[in-house]
């Protein structure tokens, strides 16, 4: 690669949506030119024009002793060829709109390394110090040829100081500048040092590259633990393997690849289809969702495609499918092994040419769409059994996603209880608070055959239910109630996770040690009992 062929495109990278903005692998900031302007004037009137303009050059020479040790970072990997070109530094002036310095621009000048001397057009520094006080007298492009002494001082590893001969801010038609190492300038340069503090400016731009680098590696750590734990209202992910589902969601959000959700009937499907829709590129567009199982035959593909007027009995006017309302969005069809043979066709047709036919219309319309399927079916089964078409089975699973049941991941059974109850006395105003220490161990050592819709319906009743500012066992449905005894030891006061403990090891020393027949009774994946009983020993160890 050239410096030529660099443009913001390969440097510059962002979200559409906003956020974090990156050059060069590190955050930047959009800032109004005007803001900076009006810095300017409270710095002047505040503090008079040689302080302002002492920290001005500053803020310059740091801003460009960064940028050269980002692009060492940066480009020293992929392209180290370019290090070696000092024209990257009126490049990078450039792709950041601070000036034009492309024109004239001229370096080792008369065989004198380092020495560099360019015209500047469109300095936004000149502009917004006429804007506050008009033209002036003397140079005012201080950050400016501030950041080409930090830059060259960092990429040369010398003192580089930048002066500005001509400049737009004092009526010049163009800013003329000039940059040579210090003892090059002679007694030139004596009267500008006071700007630059260079005895203490290297030295404290070294310790803060030193700490940017420990802080970012530390942000970095942080953001890696946030993306995995952290996530949307009303998805609760504290177990590992539900952890590991949602961050291959997240994956598969950033492709528009088709996906399907697979899982129990009550475990979260369309929760998971709206994550993914709501980390893409979609997310501004619409998620549109639709139960195969919940419409007739005989209105499904109408429901779909949409229809006009007069194509059958009843249809009064033209109406829209769920493929046309969700243009540009997400469509999620809910319990699709549900779906007859023939509307497979059709979907099928639709899913490869991305366009649609309206019922009695024979005009194709194009559609954008990404499609999410869920059923609690095997497919697979469903393939072989002759009710699911192998080729739409193909077309849709791109993307498996298979969500576990509750039953599986039970540490997530009082996070999700907690939610749903957190959620449900909102709106209904209740003074209700938590759980009981019954409640707590009948809720862990229930089944949930209906998963967390089963959960989400009990936390329900048992708040209408509810006569005390606790949910007790009381409050639950009888069916919880039947065949749980408490474990020898339990005491009600102790700690939810001391009380699951318990449990977990009373039932390890009534099957006399048998880890499988344990889990088995507890309604618990093999592997996750195994890694609550390496947390109690690893809290053991720690203890003593």
């Amino acid at each position: 690669m050239e410096i030529g062929d660099l443009d913001l495109r390969n440097l510059l990278f962002f979200n559409p949506k906003g956020g974090v903005i990156q050059f060069m692998g590190h955050r930047v900031l959009l800032i109004d030119a005007l803001a900076m302007g009006l810095l300017r004037k409270e710095l002047i009137s505040t503090l008079g024009s040689s302080v302002a303009r002492n920290i001005l050059t500053r803020l310059g020479y740091a801003h460009g002793w960064l940028m050269a040790d980002y692009l060492h970072d940066y480009m020293g990997s992929t392209n180290p060829e370019l290090l070696e070109d000092f024209s990257f530094g009126p490049t990078l002036h450039t792709l950041q709109g601070l000036v034009s310095a492309n024109r004239n621009f001229r370096m080792n000048i008369d065989g004198h390394p380092h020495h560099i001397t360019a015209m500047w057009e469109n300095s936004f520094e000149a502009e917004q110090h006429i804007l506050q006080f008009g033209i002036g007298e003397e140079p005012v492009c201080w950050t400016l040829t501030g950041w080409v002494s930090g830059y060259g001082s960092r990429r040369a590893g010398r003192e580089i100081y930048c002066i500005e001969h001509k400049c737009v801010g004092k009526g010049d038609a163009f800013c003329s500048i000039e940059s040579r190492p210090k003892e090059d300038w002679g007694g030139a340069i004596d009267d500008q040092l006071s700007f630059f503090q260079e005895e203490s400016i290297s030295g404290l731009l070294k310790d803060m590259t030193a700490k940017i680098r420990k802080a970012e590696k530390r942000l970095w750590q942080l953001q890696k633990l946030l993306d995995s734990e952290v996530y949307p209202p009303g998805i609760i992910a504290s177990s590992t393997i539900m952890r590991n589902v949602l961050n291959l969601a997240r994956r598969a959000a950033k492709v528009d690849s088709s996906v399907v959700v697979t899982g129990e009937s009550g475990v979260g499907k369309e929760v998971i289809a709206r994550y993914i829709h709501n980390v893409s590129a979609r997310a501004s567009r619409p998620f549109i969702a639709m139960n195969c199982a919940a419409v007739a035959e005989t209105l499904l593909e109408s429901e779909l495609f949409g229809h006009i007027k007069g194509a059958f009995t009843g249809a009064d006017r033209d109406r829209m499918g769920i493929f046309e309302t969700a243009n540009g969005g997400t469509i999620f069809l809910d319990e699709i092994g549900e779906m007859p043979l023939n509307m497979q066709a059709k979907l099928l047709r639709t899913l490869q040419e991305k366009k649609i036919r309206r019922v009695g219309e024979s005009k194709p319309r194009s559609v954008d769409f990404r499609v999410i399927a869920s059923t609690n079916r095997n497919l697979n089964e469903e393939v072989e059994a002759g009710r699911f078409r192998l080729d739409l089975y193909y077309r849709l699973c791109i993307i498996g996603l298979e969500v576990p049941p509750l039953r599986e991941r039970p540490e997530d059974i009082l996070p999700l209880a907690k939610f749903f109850l957190d959620s449900i006395t909102e709106s209904a105003g209740c003074p209700i608070k938590g759980f009981s220490s019954g409640a707590v161990e009948h809720l862990l050592l229930y089944s949930w055959p209906g998963n967390a819709r089963e959960l989400q319906n009990v936390i329900e009743r048992a708040v209408a239910l509810c006569s005390e500012s606790t949910i007790t066992l009381e409050d639950l449905p009888p069916a919880m109630r039947k065949g749980v005894s408490t474990p020898k030891g339990c005491d009600d006061i102790n700690p939810l996770e001391e009380v699951e403990r318990k449990y977990i090891l009373a039932a390890l020393d009534r099957t006399k040690g048998d880890k499988k027949l344990a889990a088995k009774k507890l309604k618990i994946g093999l592997r996750s009992l195994y890694r609550k009983l390496k947390e109690y020993e690893d809290r053991g160890s720690a203890n003593r």
